[in-house]
Formats: C-alpha cells, sequence, structure tokens
C-alpha cells in the first residue's frame, strides 16, 4: 500500500499481489476516522507493508510538512501489525499532475485525484527500487 499523506485527505494506492503494478485506490479525508479507515484496507485488501511518502526539501531535509508525516507514521505504526517504510516523495506531485494532464484531466478534476495518483507514484517508485 502506497500513502500519500495531506492534511485534509489521504490517497492511498496498492500493488498487484506480485507487487509489479502500482494502482492508485482511493482518496480518503485525514480526519478521526482515517486509521480505522487504513486499518480496514489493510485487512480487505490483505496489504503486507505501507510505504508513506515523506516529502523532504529538495536538500533531502524535514521540512514542516515532513514532521507531521513522521508524527503521522508515528500514529499509525501503533495501530497496524504491518511494516511502515518512508519513501523520499520529492516530484511526485509534480509527476502526477503531468501524468492527470497527460490523461486530459482538467484542474478541476485533477483534484479529487492528484491524491491517490500521487500515492500510486509513490508505490511504483519503491517498487521499482526493490528489483
Amino acid at each position: 500500500m502506497g500513502i500519500d499523506f495531506g492534511e485534509v485527505r489521504i490517497g492511498i494506492a496498492l500493488s498487484d499481489p506480485l507487487q509489479i503494478i502500482s494502482q492508485p485506490y482511493r482518496v480518503i479525508p485525514n480526519d478521526d476516522d482515517t486509521i480505522s479507515e487504513i486499518k480496514n484496507i489493510i485487512k480487505s485488501e490483505e496489504v503486507r507493508k505501507i510505504i508513506l511518502g515523506l516529502p523532504l526539501n529538495l536538500n533531502g531535509e524535514d521540512t514542516k510538512k515532513t514532521l507531521e508525516v513522521r508524527e503521522f507514521s508515528e500514529v499509525l505504526k501503533s495501530n497496524v501489525n504491518i511494516p511502515v517504510i518512508f519513501w523520499d516523495e520529492r516530484y511526485t506531485s509534480v509527476e502526477a499532475n503531468e501524468e492527470l494532464k497527460h490523461m486530459g484531466y482538467g484542474i478541476a478534476e485533477s483534484r479529487k485525484v492528484i491524491d491517490k495518483v500521487a500515492a500510486s507514484i509513490i508505490l511504483k517508485n519503491y517498487m521499482e527500487n526493490q528489483a
């Protein structure tokens, strides 16, 4: 499972069982039900690990957003029994926007799906680097 964390929305992506293809799955609200929703997805989709996008700055250093993701990861780790792995997500939003533009999405349409597309790119990049 790939996760693109946001203050308002969280993008979720899943891979196939052989971990070859990453696909956008859902966008869930970041609210009091977030952890419960993620746990439900883990159970129903038989997720074995979480790849959590880590938003470092261009120099590879932490930002305010990075600290928020690190805090979220601690809550997540204390609520799930599978590994949570950080993955550098620099440029994934740019890549996701380019991909959506290429697919013909307008700005308003892109806002609805950008988070799950970014999560899919995070997961894809992780899987490609494991081969």
